[in-house]
């Protein structure tokens, strides 16, 4: 029996590969390539390269090799570019997961984790975001997000009085940062930390967007998550699926307590050892003072916690970059 692992030459995806693996689960890589990278996948492990729009690609890789369960991690993951390309983003990941689920059902495979997003909460009105907290996804990436979750709901009611009844869970994280393995690391545009890393190693100063904001250093507070944590999450989310323990529909994959902007900056100085004073930009459009989550449901059942410290989660994200040249 083996793991499918939809993205898994990604920067999460590739954790998680690793992750199955130190578990005694076999993973098997489904990618196309077209944000993943190619030498993310470890050695020895099965590797096919193709779209979750092939459906049946999906299908033969289930079948092929014997797969008892997914986890779905594959999607496009922008959401500020979801905007300009929201056709492009229901694509992926809305009929991406759709094609996913479907091949699954034909193929007899039941069990499903998938990779959701702290984007379907929207701007909270709450401080601390609970899995309950209402959802208001602000991009098309939040909403197709929720969309897939509605997916796995509406299938597994469909499919409960089948023989093959679907199992699933969603884990709704935030910002992923650092690594876990020194030759993976963050390779989006878009996200802070490779941001800054790129700053740093031009020679130029990263940037702060907005320092009024009612916080208690003016500046965004923010779950920022390591990915060897999340990695290990979806691990445990599939351990508890084989061992046929109940599991909730979906988890927050939150610190409880977030970090600022400038703290963030701040470490980023320390660990690097590059002394920098970050340029004061202009706030971004919609961007809200706190978002935070709880993680106590995932705690209870999927062993979350945080394991590393902010100057950690730098550290190994700045090693990991430095690593690749």
């Amino acid at each position: 029996m083996s793991w499918l692992v939809t993205g898994g030459a990604g920067y999460i995806g590739s954790h998680v590969v690793r992750a199955l693996a130190d578990a005694g689960l076999t993973p098997v890589v489904l990618d196309d390539l077209s944000s993943g990278v190619g030498s993310f996948v470890p050695e020895g492990v099965a590797f096919v390269r193709g779209s979750i729009l092939d459906r049946a690609l999906v299908e033969q890789t289930l079948r092929e090799h014997d797969v008892d369960g997914v986890i779905h991690v594959a999607g496009f993951k922008y959401a500020g570019v979801s905007v300009q390309r929201p056709l492009h983003t229901y694509a992926q990941n809305v009929e991406g997961t759709r094609v996913v689920l479907e091949a699954m059902a034909a193929a007899g495979v039941t069990k499903i984790v998938f990779s959701s997003s702290a984007a379907v909460f929207g701007t909270p009105d709450v401080p601390l975001v609970v899995e309950g907290t209402e959802k208001r996804p602000a991009s098309p990436y939040g909403e197709s997000k929720l969309i897939g979750e509605w997916l796995l709901r509406d299938e597994a009611v469909a499919s409960a009085g089948s023989d093959h009844p679907l199992v699933h869970t969603s884990l709704r994280y935030f910002n992923v940062v650092g690594s876990a393995d020194p030759t993976v690391y963050d390779v989006s545009p878009h996200n802070l930390f490779p941001i800054v890393f790129e700053k740093l190693l031009a020679g130029e100063t990263p940037q702060i967007n907005g320092d009024d904001y009612a916080t208690e250093d003016g500046t965004n507070v923010r779950d920022y998550v390591h990915v060897g944590d999340i990695a290990a999450a979806h691990v445990a989310a599939a351990q508890r699926m084989i061992a046929g323990e109940p599991i909730e529909a979906a988890y927050n994959l939150g610190s409880g307590s977030g970090l600022s902007v400038r703290q963030i900056m701040d470490a980023m100085a320390r660990v690097t050892g590059i002394a920098f004073t970050p340029a004061i930009g202009p706030r971004r459009p919609g961007d809200p003072d706190r978002i935070v989550a709880t993680g106590e449901l995932a705690a209870r059942d999927l062993d979350w916690r945080m394991r590393y410290t902010v100057d950690e989660m730098v550290r190994t994200g700045w090693e990991a970059r430095r690593n690749a040249g």
